[in-house]
């Protein structure tokens, strides 16, 4: 059978201005970021609307930014998918969708995700980078060789032949030099704020653990392809343990969209910030229709997402 995939983007697809059409046009939208705002104390969608792009970069801002627009964007679209997945911080904004996590639990999770990861990252330095036309045997062979120099390791299957590796300094600028030495099409340092997905953000998961045992996970009403296993999950206690895992694990995106395709997905539609995810699903299934909804389109809404607060569902 025929399914929509509904898939979410991670960080680095933010830009400053994301949202304001939907919080001009969309009142259930702009309900949902006064809600936000009210949750953290501060004015998170005044960020999103006008920056500064400084303000924005920063990690424990721009992860509940990047959810808050794809959230805000799913419940404006009225979309029913079969199936979702997201792409790093993408796989929160997933989890609301499939109603495993309320909104306002999610979204405090994201902003101390954030602040974790960039913590991690300044306690534990290190950086990433892209390596392009290498397989996945060759990447992890030269990343087990690199380590002699420092942490390394793949951090995102992207799409054939794009990969991101991640750890220290040392080791991964020696695995760039050992990726270019057996021809690599293209090796590239990221400007980054941590190594995100490897050993050095084991800080951030123990106080990501923390909070998730504190939290109300369900099981989800939809299957959602889990970042560090690519196959489809609806089990609350294994969604727990997944997202915990996932902070120092490999997204394994390659995986999750071939998957998605062998249970059925067909057509695919990127929601929040970007186009990232439809490039690479493109490259991992070129058969397959891939869009994506970045801004207000008009459609008829869907239903709020869930929530903790009864008094303001509408």
């Amino acid at each position: 059978m025929a399914l929509a995939a509904y898939v979410f983007p991670g960080q680095g697809s933010q830009y400053v201005g994301m949202g304001k059409d939907l919080f001009a046009q969309h009142a259930p939208s702009r309900a949902l970021m006064e809600r936000a705002d009210r949750v953290l104390g501060f004015g998170l969608s005044a960020i999103c609307f006008e920056g500064p792009e400084d303000a924005l970069r920063q990690t424990k801002n721009t992860q509940p930014a990047i959810f808050l627009h794809s959230v805000a964007l799913f419940i404006a679209t009225g979309g029913q998918p079969g199936m979702v997945a997201g792409h790093s911080l993408g796989e929160y904004s997933a989890l609301v969708a499939a109603g495993s996590l309320a909104f306002e639990d999610a979204l405090r999770l994201v902003r101390l995700r954030g602040e974790l990861m960039q913590k991690a990252g300044e306690d534990h330095p290190g950086t990433m980078a892209a390596v392009v036309g290498l397989a996945p045997q060759a990447v992890e062979e030269l990343c087990r060789e690199a380590s002699a120099a420092g942490v390394v390791q793949p951090a995102n299957f992207n799409s054939p032949g794009q990969i991101v590796i991640s750890g220290s300094v040392a080791g991964v600028r020696r695995g760039m030099e050992l990726a270019k030495a057996r021809g690599a099409k293209m090796v590239k340092e990221l400007v980054v704020s941590g190594a995100f997905h490897s050993p050095l953000m084991a800080g951030a998961e123990e106080g990501l653990r923390t909070a998730l045992a504190g939290t109300a996970v369900r099981d989800a009403r939809i299957p959602v392809y889990a970042n560090v296993s690519a196959e489809p999950v609806r089990d609350a206690a294994a969604i727990r343990e997944l997202l915990c895992r996932q902070l120092t694990s490999p997204v394994r995106w390659e995986e999750s969209v071939h998957n998605m395709v062998r249970d059925g997905a067909t057509e695919f539609t990127e929601v929040g910030p970007g186009k990232v995810l439809q490039g690479l699903i493109r490259r991992c299934e070129p058969q397959v229709a891939a869009s994506g909804i970045d801004a207000w389109t008009g459609a008829q809404s869907a239903a709020a997402p869930e929530t903790n607060d009864r008094k303001e569902t509408r």
